[in-house]
């Protein structure tokens, strides 16, 4: 009898060992966080800050590696053919992980197939903002100056497929409006062609409106949240300003390759977690107008997926097309 206990325990050790092991012993050298954009932009600025953070809690280098290009499509696949072993993760979005799977006929990832959920980690709403001189104080004001000259008016965005182009296109399709797009490579030049009147309205990251609203060059009239923001309390949401339901925000997190072990996964989440509530990494998402998220490992693959199906609505009913 004991002999048998003996060798089911070995049995078991010696299914469980590599894994368990694994957990208890990572990270011993550094971890390779991939940014699929450039530096400075918002997905590099969390990921830094995450990144600084993890490495004073686990004791290891958190290093960032940017690797822009091809609409996010570079560094993403990148961080999806790396060893499953916890050494090499990515800071995805809305934008390479619900948005691209509609916007591109042979995407070479699928955020679901190929990736693991780590954990959320914070989220930026948009603002709603115009040129100053438009005949429109609110959402309302906007929404039937809309309706009363169809076409007639232009927005900007960063170009097409982006959080600016899409989420205009969703709060038309919410008030039956015509607005008429003119995309633009970057936010900079489109600030430019809004403030001088050239085209009207520009719904935009709040990291790159406040600046513009803060020194008058145009008006902001609400924010894209379910919430208010705590930066710009004043400022109604799109939703109680007129158009209820209306939701848009940038989402950021942190993923895996599939099959990295599920104790790495499960350590990782709950440091980020530790890291949110950090005050001093709280405090650094929150003075770039972001709330750090709270969504619970469980949560974040559906939430994926609905964002996934919501995005792909969007696209096909705009006619929204990258290639």
């Amino acid at each position: 009898m004991i002999w048998h206990l003996r060798a089911a325990a070995v049995l078991i050790a010696t299914l469980i060992t590599p894994q368990v092991l694994h957990a208890q012993t990572y990270p011993t050298r550094p971890v390779t966080i991939i940014v699929p954009s450039t530096p400075g932009g918002g997905t590099d600025i969390i990921a830094r800050i995450i990144g600084d953070q993890l490495s004073k809690q686990l004791g290891v280098g958190f290093v960032i590696e940017n690797r822009p290009g091809a609409g996010l499509l570079a560094g993403t696949v990148a961080a999806a053919q790396a060893a499953p072993d916890g050494y090499t993760l990515l800071t995805g979005l809305n934008g390479s992980m619900a948005v691209n799977p509609s916007l591109f006929a042979k995407l070479p990832y699928d955020p679901i197939r190929d990736f693991t959920p780590v954990a959320m980690l914070a989220t930026y709403p948009f603002l709603v903002v115009v040129n100053k001189d438009l005949p429109a104080r609110s959402i309302k004001e906007l929404i039937a100056l809309a309706q009363s000259k169809p076409g007639e008016i232009n927005y900007a965005s960063a170009g097409n497929g982006t959080g600016q182009h899409l989420s205009t296109e969703l709060f038309k399709m919410m008030t039956r409006t015509n607005l008429t797009h003119v995309p633009y490579r970057g936010a900079q030049p489109a600030y430019a062609d809004v403030i001088s009147g050239r085209v009207s309205v520009f719904f935009d990251n709040i990291s790159g409106a406040l600046g513009q609203v803060q020194g008058g060059n145009v008006r902001a009239l609400a924010v894209t949240t379910k919430e208010r923001s705590p930066v710009v309390r004043d400022l109604p949401t799109v939703a109680e300003a007129g158009v209820p339901g209306f939701e848009y925000h940038t989402w950021f997190g942190l993923w895996a390759p599939k099959n990295t072990p599920r104790p790495i996964v499960e350590l990782l989440h709950a440091e980020v977690r530790k890291a949110l509530v950090n005050p001093a990494v709280k405090d650094k998402i929150i003075d770039q107008g972001g709330e750090p998220a709270t969504m619970a490992l469980a949560d974040i693959e559906p939430f994926v997926k609905a964002e996934i199906a919501k995005w792909a609505d969007v696209v096909a009913r705009a006619g929204v097309k990258v290639q």
